[in-house]
């Protein structure tokens, strides 16, 4: 046996402590101490035969797990890291019963949670046997910008599965029979998931992140998940629902302290201030986040649980995740059981939460539930409905592509409002009009679809006017829009149809002339800003549900022929190309030189299928 030299043992070493702190993550949470009440204990053991498929370097770098300079290439030190750490199975009550065999080395030294919470699959609608069903909490990491929670899909059923729960039995791990509660996930879910929230975070989008996605040879995956505080609405709504006012309290302190902690929330003087500030936040960022669902057309499912949702209104779970090419309101997600709320139904169900938080928060401080329909004309529901229509403003001005300091001194002044709303209003006709095809089944529930694109209109519209210095004719303006969803009949120009085309351009100019008033510039100058943020905010080639499922499954299948180093740039370089941020654009290019990209034809058949699908959902 040869041995190492030392300049190859020092920089082994090396490497080896720039990564230690991966194996940190070990299943030790403070949850566990703050709310002891809320989860189910379970040992876990390394799951052999996995393979790296994606790791998220930049989240990996921000949250501190590896340093800035590191290669964004998953080498055999890495690899083995993330390995050990996160390629784990827990050992259910299916397999004690059962005497499964398991090799002692492979048994982790901690166990791990998975978590309790509501969830409206379950026949108990108080939150007894529902929870994390195919998840388990891997740790928390501390980074120089706070804590980090850190989560697993695809590590074993366990008892709080809706399975489990429905059938009053124990699951095997891998049981093919029961679909979710087999307790295994599937790396085509993964790899959308992974793509779907690097866009939105960069997009401004609260969401968790994907940390990194471990697959195995039957198309089964692990994949990994973090952020900065993973909890749900319904890990605290089961413990009102169980009137359990000790188990409530600790989880909303926990809660609290761990958003103070992270430098998301100030710390307030006493308990009455602390309890009125967390509910004022949560109004505040349901608002805003059922508002820019609807803005931007993502489908996230919200309902009175509180499930598919983080507490910050944040987006969790991808699997009933969508974002839509055209405002399809009318589509409705099939879960066999029930069918999901509308995207517009969402902002209902997010007031209907918050109202939720206001019995919580009373609850908490009177030591006396009262009946959630005591809180129907709460004050906290006045500042949601406030922030909400503030938000939308806020969105169709952006969509529009305003720059943000022209629109921020657009709604200083009140007079503008009723423009401003006037303008949300006939975007909203144009979104809303449906085939009179009617509603149908698609491959995962119904729709009824949308014949307008609006994004193509605002995309279009100000280099029009810059080209042409005049008005779109009514059968232009149609053409632009028109969706090919619409046969002849859908678009029709009828009196009333023509009346808001022409509405609408002239209130589009009025807001132009406004804003420049405001912004000291002529509205030719500001329109050509319109026109270039614009063609970012509403660009041709913007992904759907439908395009990701496609490329999730060419990604799968096209990821065996190249490098880790190539995939995780593949990746990237999509990412960045479906960003809608002006900014960010900007930024980018700033930060680096176009390179050239990584194979070229698998790019653009990604790019493809996005066109293919843009309009979808």
């Amino acid at each position: 046996m040869t041995s190492l030299s030392p300049v190859k043992l020092s920089t082994k070493r090396k490497v080896a402590r720039r990564i230690a702190r991966v194996a940190h993550i070990n299943g030790q949470h403070p949850l566990r101490t703050s709310v002891p009440n809320g989860f189910v204990d379970y040992a876990a053991r390394i799951r052999r035969g996995g393979r790296v498929f994606y790791f998220n370097f930049g989240l990996a770098v921000e949250m501190g797990l590896i340093p800035g300079d590191y290669p964004h290439v998953i080498d055999a030190a890495l690899e083995q890291m993330l390995l050990e750490t996160f390629s784990l199975v827990i050992i259910n009550e299916y397999d004690l019963l059962h005497g499964l065999k398991v090799d002692l080395r492979d048994v982790k030294a901690n166990k791990y949670m998975a978590t309790r919470y509501l969830q409206l699959q379950h026949p108990s609608r108080k939150g007894h046997t529902s929870g994390d069903g195919r998840s388990i909490w891997n740790g928390v990491h501390q980074g120089r910008n706070g804590t980090w929670d850190v989560s697993s899909c695809g590590t074993g059923a366990t008892r709080l599965s809706p399975a489990c729960a429905q059938q009053n039995k124990f699951f095997q791990t891998g049981d093919d029979k029961v679909s979710y509660g087999c307790g295994l996930a599937e790396v085509e879910d993964g790899i959308s998931a992974a793509v779907m929230s690097e866009i939105f975070y960069h997009s401004g989008i609260s969401t968790e992140r994907t940390l990194a996605i471990i697959e195995f040879d039957d198309g089964t995956s692990i994949n990994v998940r973090a952020g900065k505080n993973l909890l749900r609405p319904a890990h605290f709504f089961h413990h009102v629902k169980q009137n359990d006012f000790v188990g409530l309290q600790q989880a909303v302190d926990y809660y609290i302290e761990r958003q103070v902690s992270n430098g998301e929330w100030p710390r307030k003087a006493n308990r009455r201030a602390r309890y009125q500030h967390f509910l004022q936040r949560i109004a505040t960022d349901f608002a805003r986040a059922s508002a820019l669902f609807e803005s931007e057309y993502i489908f996230c499912w919200m309902d009175w649980d509180g499930d598919n949702i983080l507490t910050d209104g944040g987006v969790i779970d991808y699997g009933s995740v969508r974002q839509f090419g055209l405002f399809h309101h009318e589509y409705r997600y099939d879960d066999v059981e029930r069918m999901s709320t509308t995207i517009t139904e969402q902002k209902t169900k997010a007031k209907y939460i918050v109202q939720t938080f206001a019995q919580i928060v009373d609850y908490l401080l009177t030591g006396r539930k009262k009946n959630i329909k005591h809180f129907v004309k709460d004050p906290v529901l006045t500042v949601f409905d406030r922030v909400f229509l503030a938000a939308k403003d806020e969105r169709i001005l952006y969509k529009l592509g305003l720059p943000p300091e022209v629109a921020h001194e657009l709604m200083k002044k009140r007079r503008n409002f009723a423009l401003v709303q006037k303008f949300r209003s006939l975007c909203s006709y144009f979104e809303e009009a449906k085939t009179q095809r009617g509603p149908y089944e698609v491959s995962d529930g119904i729709n009824w679809d949308a014949i307008f694109c609006l994004r193509d209109m605002l995309r279009e519209l100000p280099q029009h006017w810059l080209a042409t210095k005049r008005d779109y004719q009514p059968e232009e303006f149609v053409a632009v829009m028109r969706s090919t969803y619409a046969q002849d009949a859908d678009v029709t120009i009828t009196r009333g149809r023509r009346a808001k085309i022409a509405e609408f351009q002239a209130t589009y100019q009025e807001l132009v002339q406004r804003a420049a008033d405001h912004a000291g510039c002529t509205p030719l100058r500001l329109l050509r800003q319109i026109a270039k943020r614009a063609a970012i905010i509403n660009r041709y080639e913007r992904v759907t549900g439908d395009a990701l499922i496609w490329i999730a499954k060419k990604l799968a299948r096209g990821a065996k022929t190249i490098s880790s180093g190539e995939r995780h740039r593949l990746i990237e370089d999509f990412v960045i190309a479906q960003v809608t941020n002006p900014e960010f654009q900007t930024k980018i290019a700033r930060l680096r030189c176009r390179r050239n990209g990584v194979h070229p034809e698998l790019y653009e058949s990604m790019l493809k299928i996005v066109r293919e699908h843009r309009e979808g959902i």
